[in-house]
């Protein structure tokens, strides 16, 4: 089992204290709408554990990793026979105008 390989990891181990420790405090300040980390936090840990440190391509590597996520996701929307879903777009006129800086 993985978790058996890892458990006795530092950085799981304070990744997994962190993840039980912050979002209540957080909670607690009432400022904070998602206290939870966000997936990165884990994956990063386990990039490092299993021996990618080079931290340059992290970024890469979870980049890659969605996009095999969302294609695989149109690949059984396609199998379900499901619709295929198209944005709509918006023009430079339209970023212009909603986009404005807020002034104080």
């Amino acid at each position: 089992c993985i978790r058996d390989s890892i458990k006795d990891d530092p950085l799981v181990s304070l990744c997994k204290q962190c993840y039980t420790v912050v979002p209540p405090i957080l909670m607690d300040l009432g400022k904070v709408k998602n206290p939870w980390p966000n997936v990165d936090a884990h994956s990063g840990v386990l990039l490092y554990h299993y021996g990618i440190k080079e931290f340059e391509y992290y970024t890469v590597v979870f980049a890659v990793s969605r996009a095999l996520g969302c294609a695989s996701n149109l690949v059984w929307a396609r199998a379900f026979g499901l619709p295929i879903e198209r944005p709509g777009s918006i023009t430079i006129d339209w970023i212009r105008e909603n986009c404005k800086p807020q002034q104080n």
